[in-house]
């Protein structure tokens, strides 16, 4: 990537930040002009960056549709918990949609895949997205009756939804016609990431009281549906890529063998510990900020979207710090940050607390799983590769829907330091971990020196 390349991705991700804190200190504006002058970087971005970067026109179309159908996930992590205490007497449960939305990720992730196999990138999206649009009409109706369980399966539709979403990444390598460019285009996707984070939360609150009903909340899954149609409309122009692959033959190790491996052991712990760990003070933050200790819904909005901005502003810089210092000092680095998130959150409950430690847990989120899915490959042959990245996906989102689904009956119970305090066992695995992964590099550069 050259150097006046690399500035215009950092130049659009200032330009988001910059936007994001006009948006949180001037209170008076808007939500609607929020959510417009989002729409409009984003298309400035898409036709400023295929000029930059000589990438397949399916890498575009792929970057100009996410947004509109990834900006479900931070709708729901924002408003879930919050709507669902209207819905549901144990409000331990409030965080059960936000699982729901997980679970539907995990148990979607090996069919996603396989309709990509069956019936080609460009249809098994289509179908991922629609899937994303029944969601969000069942959540519009659920919303109007003040019905927990359809709000719950209409969650469980947006995460199958994200399943399909997550494919978009392997139909971008596959359509690339030179593997040197696969980090170029994987980080100009996690650019499109960012987006998400904008648009989410502020069609939340922006869109809330558009349609009339009970608690809120129908006319922002009504612009998530029409978003999601948007999103099939634009991957229409979407071709299938040629498939160049050609695995290698062999006999397939026992899966149980497989994960019985160190570098599997690692690179699961790194992605899953990390990706569970963000989930559980994620979800519990809005209703610890908003419903228990009565911050506004716009110092909740802004914690939420700073938050998520940081889990994929990282990715500008991560192959560079792989490059320079390795998968090693990503994982221990990682690890480091989440115990600082565990300190800053531990000190307090005002806005400030509740921004840093959600800020450095987008970071660290970031270094951890980049860490676990880079890992990964090391564990099988390529005619193994299936089922190893079944197993890892399914136990990554399994403990994330846990992780989250625990957030609300541990905040309730025990309260925010109680949410905070339980994951510091966790974060003590991530340490041994990270010394484990560093001995044993040292001891493989020792046998081959």
């Amino acid at each position: 990537m050259t150097k006046n390349k690399q500035t215009t991705l950092v130049v659009i991700h200032l330009a988001l930040l910059v936007e994001l804190h006009i948006n949180n200190e001037k209170r008076d504006t808007p939500l609607l002009s929020n959510i417009i002058i989002t729409f409009v970087i984003l298309i400035a971005a898409t036709v400023i960056l295929s000029r930059l970067f000589k990438l397949p026109l399916n890498i575009w179309l792929i970057f100009l549709a996410q947004p509109f159908v990834m900006a479900a996930g931070p709708v729901i992590v924002f408003i879930g918990g919050i709507l669902s205490t209207s819905m549901v007497e144990d409000q331990s449960l409030a965080t059960l949609p936000v699982t729901a939305m997980i679970l539907g990720v995990a148990l979607s992730a090996v069919p996603a895949a396989l309709t990509a196999k069956k019936l080609g990138r460009k249809n098994s999206t289509l179908i991922g997205f629609f899937i994303g649009f029944i969601g969000s009409i069942i959540a519009c109706i659920a919303t109007q009756t003040l019905n927990f369980v359809l709000f719950s399966f209409a969650s469980l539709l947006l995460g199958a939804c994200t399943a399909f979403v997550q494919q978009l990444r392997f139909a971008a390598i596959d359509s690339l016609h030179d593997t040197k460019d696969v980090p170029t285009a994987l980080s100009i996707l996690m650019l499109s990431g960012i987006f998400s984070a904008f648009l989410g939360p502020e069609i939340a609150v922006a869109a809330k009281d558009w349609l009339s009903s009970p608690q809120g909340y129908t006319g922002a899954f009504a612009v998530l549906a029409a978003m999601n149609v948007v999103a099939m409309l634009i991957m229409l122009k979407f071709k299938n890529p040629a498939t160049h692959l050609q695995e290698a033959s062999g006999n397939a190790r026992p899966l149980l063998t497989l994960m019985k491996q160190p570098i599997f052991l690692i690179a699961i712990a790194s992605a899953a510990i990390g990706f569970a760990l963000m989930s559980y003070l994620m979800t519990a933050t809005p209703l610890s900020m908003h419903h228990i200790h009565g911050h506004s819904l716009q110092d909740t909005k802004w914690v939420i979207q700073s938050h998520i901005a940081a889990m994929f502003i990282p990715s500008l810089f991560t192959a560079f710090l792989v490059k320079r210092f390795g998968l090693g000092f990503l994982l221990i680095f990682g690890t480091i940050i989440y115990a600082v998130v565990a300190v800053i959150a531990f000190s307090g409950e005002q806005v400030v607390h509740y921004w840093w430690a959600l800020l450095f847990l987008g970071i660290g989120w970031n270094f951890l799983f980049l860490t676990g899915t880079s890992l990964l490959p090391q564990s099988y042959e390529p005619h193994e590769k299936h089922k190893v990245q079944a197993a890892n996906d399914f136990i990554i989102f399994g403990a994330q829907a846990l992780a989250s689904l625990l957030a609300g009956w541990v905040l309730f119970k025990a309260g925010w330091h109680g949410v905070v305090l339980s994951s510091l066992p966790f974060i003590v695995i991530l340490l041994i971990v990270s010394w484990y992964y560093t001995m044993r590099g040292n001891r493989e550069v020792a046998r081959q020196g």
